[in-house]
């Protein structure tokens, strides 16, 4: 059957419809993916931890779960730029400035954690800090004062004299708490003042307000505040990536030794069976885990492992399609004419069944996705990129659903089934097409 011809078949079913957009989707996914982080990037980000992703929540759950109530704050970041700035001199040399860091705060539950980053640039003296709270109702609360001598986050959630000083509250409770309502945080707008002071000509002390907030983008953070947004789409071509291959390869390799026996019969096919059978009996995933354990964790490594697996023999099923085709009036009269045995199986043998083998790997690419995240999810994964098995695996070693944090393991799971989902409905269809005895049936 010719290739417009099937696709105009294949568009009569609706299983080719919802299959073929959600292909559709993930490869949209992971063409964005590649062009939003280049590569180099990704490893930076991932392996980064805190260092890089400072200021954003640890444990904050997706931004779009406030559309089903709660009103939970997002991280609210006041940069140096925006803030409220007063100088004077109120000695010789001696510089103050005072920042105002205001911002409305309309949410009804309590930020996860509260930071300033103070970046300082001095030539002998080091600038010094005082820091106060202001309320919606104007009352101020001292929050201490330190010498600031090299690039910080001052963290005043993790500070224990704050919180001693506060009544043994968490500071993103006290600083926050409704006088008027015991355990809801007051509405209206708070501010942070600083009082800065510098003592040489040309130095300066600038800012940052991080409140952070218990919502984060479209996938929520992990325990080292990552993005999981970016892990999620980057896990994209990753998996496709690993998927295709692995089936192409296993596909191509199993279809040619599969029609070398079955064309050749006596002892070569005898040997071809053999050897399937040698594999089919060998457990994969422990082959696999020596691999990662005793050699690389690599994810193409495995991938490499899992295609030298495979060359033990062929497919029975494709050998059983192959050996009908064999017995073919058209091939007899090809030999007749004088090809050669390898034009009789590449030009002849092969492509007749082709079409019917298709399908077959195309329902196979989703079982190699799944196999490489069954994989990170026993710890066998390459620790170094960022793939969906990987998520799930640091989302159970962190007791995620324990937790609370169903969403870093159902996101991973959701995108691993539109993986299955997709591919297994497209392939479906392309059998009804392709298999002509479904298509008499």
């Amino acid at each position: 059957m010719k290739l417009t011809q099937a696709l105009r078949q294949l568009r009569a079913y609706p299983s080719a419809w919802l299959g073929g957009a959600l292909v559709a989707f993930l490869l949209g996914l992971a063409g964005y993916a590649l062009i939003r982080w280049p590569y180099p990037e990704v490893l930076r980000l991932w392996q980064g931890g805190e260092e890089v992703w400072a200021e954003n929540p640890r444990h904050a759950a997706p931004s779009w779960l406030n559309l089903f109530g709660g009103n939970r704050p997002p991280t609210l970041k006041i940069p140096w730029e925006k803030a409220q700035k007063t100088t004077a001199s109120p000695w010789p040399e001696v510089q103050e400035t005072t920042a105002i860091f205001s911002f409305p705060f309309p949410y009804d539950a309590f930020p996860s954690e509260l930071a300033v980053f103070l970046v300082p640039m001095y030539t002998h003296v080091p600038p010094h800090v005082q820091l106060f709270w202001r309320m919606p109702n104007g009352e101020e609360v001292s929050l201490g004062e330190h010498t600031v001598g090299q690039r910080e986050r001052y963290v005043l959630s993790g500070d224990p004299e704050l919180r001693r000083r506060l009544g043994g509250m968490a500071p993103e409770a006290a600083l926050f708490a409704d006088p008027h309502k015991p355990g809801k945080p007051g509405k209206g707008i708070y501010a942070l003042v600083l009082k800065t002071y510098v003592f040489e000509a040309g130095a300066s002390l600038e800012a940052k307000l991080v409140v952070y907030g218990q919502v984060h983008g479209l996938a929520g953070t992990d325990h080292l505040r990552r993005d999981l947004a970016m892990a999620l789409v980057w896990g994209t071509p990753v998996a496709l990536a690993f998927g295709v291959a692995a089936a192409l390869g296993i596909f191509l390799y199993h279809l040619f030794i599969s029609a070398l026996g079955a064309w050749r019969g006596g002892w070569l096919d005898l040997v071809v069976e053999r050897l399937t059978e040698v594999r089919l009996i060998l457990p994969l995933i422990p082959f696999l885990a020596l691999v990662g354990v005793l050699w690389s964790p690599s994810l193409w490594v495995l991938l490499g492992a899992l295609l030298g697996y495979n060359l033990l023999g062929g497919n029975k099923t494709y050998r059983a399609l192959l050996l009908q085709t064999r017995i073919a009036p058209y091939l007899e009269a090809a030999r007749a004419y004088g090809a050669s045995p390898r034009r009789l199986i590449l030009r002849y043998l092969i492509p007749q069944v082709l079409p019917v083998l298709l399908p077959s790997f195309v329902v196979a690419i989703p079982g190699y996705v799944f196999l490489e995240a069954s994989l990170a999810l026993l710890g066998l994964g390459d620790p170094r990129r960022p793939t969906w098995g990987r998520i799930l695996e640091e989302a159970y070693r962190q007791g995620a659903l324990y937790q609370g944090q169903f969403y870093w393991v159902l996101e991973p799971v959701a995108l691993l089934f539109l993986t299955g989902t997709g591919f297994t409905l497209l392939g479906l269809a392309l059998e009804r097409v392709l298999n002509p005895r479904l298509r008499r049936a």
